[in-house]
């Protein structure tokens, strides 16, 4: 009886233990458990994942566009990634986290390190059933919500968005469409806009997604080796009013470098050994040969011929051994002998503040990459 009362007055319950919310209780704050409070993981019909960086006049007006869309029964969250901005981007958010506090999020970066990033940090921080991304520089329309949750509802895991007017110069319009043109043909996935911002995704689909590089240029490929359904819609485009492009010529030289490693996970995602093996049996092949080819020389009196042969084939048996070495690497790294992290250098996440009655736990800064 006494060890009995002792366990009741001390509840040595497990204190890390995470309460399961009651059915529909979406907003339930945090609860006891044993002596601490742990948040409980609260979900919203919609999240709205925006990317910028110096895009402070245009903020204010994106967040009210976006809200004059939503109906009064629409749960949504509007976060706000900022990716290194020099001007007043961070103190303009926080003037529209002021005004609506349970509705906006906000993650900073201490420096510029791509949309990539900056797109992973939102989707890990994001909790809606939906995930809509948008460009901060109002060329995308907010209006065009319901059209994507329309072809959503089809049954499909990804819509992007199609500009087919666009409002850009011609030499950022002509190298968009010669891209678009390869990475449908060595992606499978067939749209005239691969890269355009504009997009809704399943939740499942956001949580899944791990971005680095130029990749985030290539997300419906990337869904649609993770099993999602991809379609597109055509979507209206504004001419930018304020501010400048973040992006010159260079995006396409790193693109067709990530285009490639995109066609690499479409088929050896799981099975990178097999690639590599390939490889490595090839050059060891011609090793053999060489190396025969040089022993035949020699006989037949041709030194210096043969010198360069065994040579070549020297080194080409070296690769071979690298190769192999590289593929065994490779499947120890994807079958989980080996852990790979992926860092986002978050310096400050509105989480911390007690956003949403203390509900939302802050943005993991490091994890596990996708596999």
């Amino acid at each position: 009886m006494m060890i009995q009362a002792l366990i009741n007055e001390h509840d040595l319950s497990d204190p890390f233990a995470t309460p399961v919310p009651a059915p529909g209780d979406r907003l339930a704050g945090t609860r006891p458990v044993g002596r601490r409070l742990r948040p409980v993981e609260v979900t919203v019909a919609y999240s709205f994942v925006i990317p910028l960086m110096n895009e402070e006049a245009t903020i204010e007006e994106l967040y009210e566009r976006i809200s004059a869309e939503m109906r009064p029964s629409d749960s949504f969250e509007v976060i706000f990634i900022d990716d290194g901005s020099s001007d007043g981007s961070w103190d303009t958010i926080q003037r529209v986290m002021s005004r609506a506090p349970d509705r906006v999020r906000a993650l900073r970066f201490r420096r510029n390190t791509g949309k990539a990033a900056a797109l992973t940090a939102g989707f890990r921080a994001a909790r809606g059933e939906v995930v809509f991304t948008l460009d901060a520089d109002l060329q995308d329309d907010p209006k065009e919500i319901r059209r994507f949750l329309a072809k959503l509802d089809e049954g499909y895991g990804l819509v992007s968005g199609w500009k087919k007017v666009r409002h850009d110069p011609w030499h950022k319009v002509l190298p968009s469409r010669i891209f678009n043109r390869m990475l449908s043909r060595m992606s499978g996935v067939h749209l005239h806009d691969h890269n355009c911002g504009f997009k809704c995704y399943r939740g499942t689909l956001a949580k899944e997604l791990t971005l680095y590089g130029e990749l985030h240029r290539m997300v419906p490929a990337l869904a649609a080796i993770h099993g999602f359904k991809v379609a597109e819609i055509v979507v209206e485009h504004h001419p930018r009013k304020h501010g400048v492009s973040k992006y010159g010529f260079e995006r396409y030289l790193r693109g067709f470098t990530d285009m490639l490693v995109m066609a690499f996970l479409r088929k050896y995602r799981h099975r990178p050994s097999h690639l590599i093996a390939g490889i490595s049996a090839g050059c060891a092949v011609l090793a053999m040969s060489l190396l025969l080819a040089g022993g035949v020389l020699a006989a037949c009196g041709a030194a210096l011929t043969s010198l360069g042969a065994l040579i070549c084939g020297t080194v080409m048996l070296a690769t071979s051994i690298l190769a192999a070495i590289g593929g065994l690497h490779a499947e120890l790294t994807n079958r989980g002998g080996l852990e790979a992290s992926w860092h986002l250098p978050i310096v400050e996440d509105t989480a911390d503040r007690g956003w949403w009655g203390g509900t939302v736990p802050p943005v993991p800064t490091g994890y596990r990459l996708s596999r």
